[in-house]
């Protein structure tokens, strides 16, 4: 039973550590290209997955409903955001409008993410380039 007390906090911590670094990762550079990874790999898996298990399916959500299952807790709403939204404020959000926020947001964190690393990628490849010719002469 303390391990999955144990995990329904990690799970808690984690995936809610996943999802605000999908929406925020992008904003440093050193964090970008890793930001880009996880939202690929939770695209993928919303919408690849989500072919077979539902859209928007997360393992993480689906492990954490699993191990709270185990500890007797059964009120699991059908998205993680609106279960973090009722965990941390007590309201039942529109389940509706929290998906439909929920996508908007990971869109517009995904296309910051692609435009800030194409821009990086273009600098350092401008970058080399300009040190190549340098070298040359």
């Amino acid at each position: 039973m303390i391990l999955y007390q144990a995990l329904n906090i990690f799970f808690f911590v984690f995936h809610t550590s996943l999802i605000l670094f999908n929406l925020f990762g992008w904003i440093w550079q050193k964090t970008r290209f890793w930001n880009l990874v996880t939202l690929g790999l939770t695209a993928f898996s919303w919408f690849f997955l989500g072919i077979w298990y539902g859209f928007g399916f997360c393992p993480c959500t689906e492990w954490h409903w699993q191990v709270r299952i185990k500890l007797g807790l059964y009120d699991m709403p059908p998205s993680y955001i609106q279960f973090l939204i009722r965990e941390l404020t007590g309201l039942q959000p529109n389940p509706q409008l929290v998906d439909s926020a929920t996508l908007a947001l990971l869109l517009l964190a995904i296309i910051f993410s692609v435009t800030f690393n194409i821009r990086d990628f273009r600098r350092k490849k401008h970058q080399t380039d300009a040190f190549q010719k340098t070298e040359k002469c």
